[in-house]
This record gives C-alpha cells, structure tokens and sequence, in this order.
C-alpha cells in the first residue's frame, strides 16, 4: 500500500513555504483559521504558488460562519476562483450548503464549473450535512474530485468508521480526504482504514505555527505507515 498523502492546512504565506520545506505532498492555503478558515489574499496565492513545487490548494470562503451564502457571496467565490486559477493554484477548496442541510448542487454545479480545469475539494461544510450518504452521492454526481470530512466527528479518529464507509461506497470515484484534529498517533489507523489522503492543521505547528520540523515528522509517520501495513 503506498503512504498516505499528506495536506497540510496553512494560514498564510509563511506557514504554506514551512510545510513545503518540511515534505509535505500538498497545502491548503487558507487565512483566518480562528472562524475555520477563508479565502487567502491573492499575493498569498500567487507567491506561494510560485516558491513551492508542490500542489496547492485555495480556499474559498468568503466569511466565517456557516456554508449557506447570498447572492453577492456567491458572486465573490466565483470570482476567487477565477483568481486562484489565473494565480497559478493547483485546486480550490469549497462549499455550498443549504438551509435544511443538503448540498446545494445547483451552486456547487456552477462553482465547479468555474474551478475546472482544476482539482475541486468540497471541505468540511460536509460534515454538517443532514445525511453524509446522500451527499457523498451527491458530490460524486458533482465530479467532485474529493471531499474532506472527520467521519461527522469532532476528530476524524473518532469518525475512522464513518470514514471508512465513505471511501468504500466511494470506489474510487472520488478521494476521502480524512481530517478533523488529525495527530501523528492518527495517521496509521486511518491508513489502515483505507484513507490515502491526510489534512492535518495543528499536529504541524510548533509554537502555534506551521514549522518544518513539525511537517518531517507527521510525513515520516506517513511513510513507516505505509512500511508496516
């Protein structure tokens, strides 16, 4: 079984060029983790895209809160998006939520749309979904390339079955990106699970920061376990 990849999910500029210096297989570049994350300045993306060799991935988000938006935050995703894409971002990261729960797939439809050619991730706004078998469906009709989720668990080691379930009703159509206060103890079990991709947010940082030695270690945990599996 090849190691897990591992996310890491920055606020900022410096953070993302630490993970990157630290071996990680992909960023999350994001701003304001305090309300959970929103979209980054465009000099943030632009330089990050341009220093780092590895994949990375834009929030968007315009506020805090919750994932049902108006008509003008709406308008402002889709042109965060256009942006990250002109700025080098290699996949966007994002939701649409509404009222009672579900996946807006209407909104979502034309947000994908606006992303492609690249990577589409529908983040934890899935997890506060009514009905994860539903909308795992759902975003498998979307073409959503994969979805980041704790199992509908405050961690994702606590929601490791619900996890499982999703990547195997999946099948490959789309990726399980396991997150949600993930630890390096964490790694292999959900591994084990069948999990092939990683988010990992605080385990990365020393000092309230995202720092390379933090990185190597989470990355090295990745590859021995995927030696012992």
């Amino acid at each position: 079984m090849p190691p897990p990849l591992v996310e890491i999910c920055v606020e900022g500029l410096t953070d993302a060029l630490a993970a990157g210096a630290g071996g990680a297989d992909r960023v999350e570049l994001c701003e304001h983790l305090a309300v959970g994350g929103v979209t980054p300045s465009a000099g943030a993306i632009a330089v990050a895209c341009q220093r780092l060799a590895i994949p990375v991935h834009v929030l968007i988000r315009p506020r805090g809160g919750d994932f049902v938006y108006s008509e003008a935050e709406f308008d402002a995703m889709r042109l965060d998006i256009a942006a990250a894409r002109d700025l080098g971002a290699s996949g966007v990261v994002l939701g649409v939520l509404r009222a009672d729960g579900t996946i807006d797939a209407d909104r979502m439809a034309a947000l994908i749309s606006a992303a492609r050619p690249l990577s589409v991730t529908f983040h934890r706004a899935f997890d506060a979904t009514a009905d994860p078998i539903t909308a795992l469906d759902t975003l498998i009709d979307l073409g959503v390339d994969r979805v980041l989720s704790s199992g509908h668990s405050p961690t994702a080691r606590d929601g490791i079955g619900l996890l499982r379930l999703l990547a195997d009703r999946a099948s490959g159509r789309l990726i399980v990106l396991a997150g949600g206060r993930v630890t390096r103890e964490d790694i292999a079990p959900l591994s084990r699970a069948g999990l092939s991709e990683i988010h990992i947010g605080s385990a990365a940082c020393l000092v309230g920061r995202t720092h390379p030695d933090a990185v190597r270690r989470l990355v090295a945990e990745a590859r021995s376990a995927a030696d012992s599996s």
